[in-house]
């Protein structure tokens, strides 16, 4: 149920960080996540910038962004809002450009949200009691975010529960016995494909499960990896899995009626290491679009597709001392978050390479999730970060032109240049 703000709730977001133009700002789509505003939080002042800060101005820091003191564990663009989530389970709405706190919505004790999506007017909320909610985004009604449906549907059930064949083979002993169309475990992510019509769903019971936007049933679930699945990302009749089993997957449904997804390629493979975020630039014909991993040792990671089963390793770079957590991409800008508390800000190059514009610190805890946006009208792009410090930060990066750019980093000696194909 969605909760309009009190008055002094809306005082806290009065000041526009940006002139307000609602056609100025496209959005790009990230991996891992999404990030998380709150009502109650008072925008502090912008703490200093390191000397080697990269060329970006701070507009704004919100502490304690949501309800219950819950760090913030999600960030997703829908729109004109920014929607932002936390372990406490709330969900708050901003509307864009100025940030201002439109609505909060959720928080019903269906434990934290884990990740968010949207598209067609619906948002899609993934949590830790395994379920993905659809909340409908409505302008016209009181509630602009109405909840109208949790997933698996009541339906979805009637109709595969007197059936053998929907149970899923059992994993242990003593565990309840579970149709296949339901998440055993805590679901870590999610993402749309439009043009398909389906949202994809990855979880810690290791499984990937295909939902149909349309009836919001569950069409398939795929076991994709050995271990707990970290991110997707969906792109061109494509989705892509990675996972703490050291893998990163390239999954593709055939073009026959009721057909499944099979695994079209192994794109890394590295033991020891978890990946943790994935993301595809949202430019170019299908066969050009670039992918990126980011992993547990600190590493990103980027391939091109050559189209059919094959992608080419464009750059292997060590982007920063510690964990890469989150990842996303807006046209030439690639922005990583990482648990040494910093944002590194990076200029996709024509050869495949990431030219380093610079670190952003600020952050007092790891940096969990993080969106961008390209806005026209300032010629750069909006970064939002929410972190375990339980903040959630804004930032304003100009355009490749504006910033100074190190040389490209590729780093990809010691391997190979093509992926794994099955």
């Amino acid at each position: 149920m969605a909760i309009t703000p009190p008055d002094q709730e809306r005082a806290a977001m009065s000041v526009p960080l940006l002139p307000r133009r609602h056609d100025s700002l496209s959005s790009s789509s990230s991996s891992s996540t999404s990030s998380s505003f709150s009502a109650s939080s008072d925008a502090a002042p912008m703490m200093p910038m390191p000397t080697d800060a990269s060329p970006c101005k701070p507009l704004a820091v919100f502490r304690d962004a949501h309800r219950g003191g819950g760090s913030v564990s999600c960030l997703s663009l829908c729109g004109e809002f920014l929607l932002s989530a936390s372990t406490g389970a709330d969900i708050v709405a901003w509307q864009q450009p100025d940030l201002r706190l439109f609505a909060r919505f959720g928080g019903g004790g269906e434990g934290s949200v884990k990740a968010l999506a949207a598209a067609g007017g619906r948002v899609f909320s993934a949590h830790q009691d395994g379920r993905v909610r659809v909340w409908r985004v409505s302008r016209r009604s009181e509630n602009a975010f109405k909840l109208v449906a949790a997933l698996p549907t009541a339906r979805d059930y009637l109709g595969r529960v007197f059936r053998q064949a929907s149970y899923a083979p059992q994993t242990r002993r003593g565990a309840r016995r579970r149709l296949w169309i339901e998440h055993a475990d805590s679901i870590s992510c999610l993402a749309v494909a439009v043009q398909d019509g389906v949202v994809y769903s990855g979880s810690w019971d290791r499984t990937l499960k295909v939902w149909r936007m349309s009836d919001l049933r569950c069409l398939e679930s795929v076991r994709a990896h050995d271990d707990a699945i970290n991110a997707v990302a969906a792109d061109c009749g494509v989705v892509y899995s990675a996972s703490a089993d050291g893998r990163v997957k390239a999954w593709e449904k055939g073009k026959s009626a009721g057909s499944t997804h099979s695994l079209l390629a192994v794109l890394v493979a590295r033991d020891g290491v978890s990946w943790n975020a994935v993301a595809v630039s949202a430019d170019g014909a299908a066969a050009g679009r670039r992918v990126y991993a980011a992993g547990s040792d600190g590493h990103v990671l980027g391939w091109d597709r050559q189209g059919g089963a094959r992608w080419n390793l464009a750059c292997d770079i060590k982007a920063h001392a510690m964990a890469v957590l989150c990842l996303c991409v807006a046209g030439d800008l690639v922005c990583t978050g990482s648990a040494d508390k910093t944002i590194g800000l990076w200029r996709r190059q024509p050869d495949g390479g990431l030219a380093k514009v610079g670190a952003v610190g600020g952050h007092e805890g790891p940096v969990k999730c993080i969106q961008a946006s390209v806005c026209r009208a300032s010629n750069g792009c909006m970064v939002y970060s929410g972190g375990l410090d339980k903040s959630i930060r804004v930032w304003w990066v100009p355009n490749g032109s504006n910033a100074e750019q190190r040389r490209p980093e590729t780093d990809i000696k010691d391997h190979k240049p093509c992926v794994f194909l099955r």
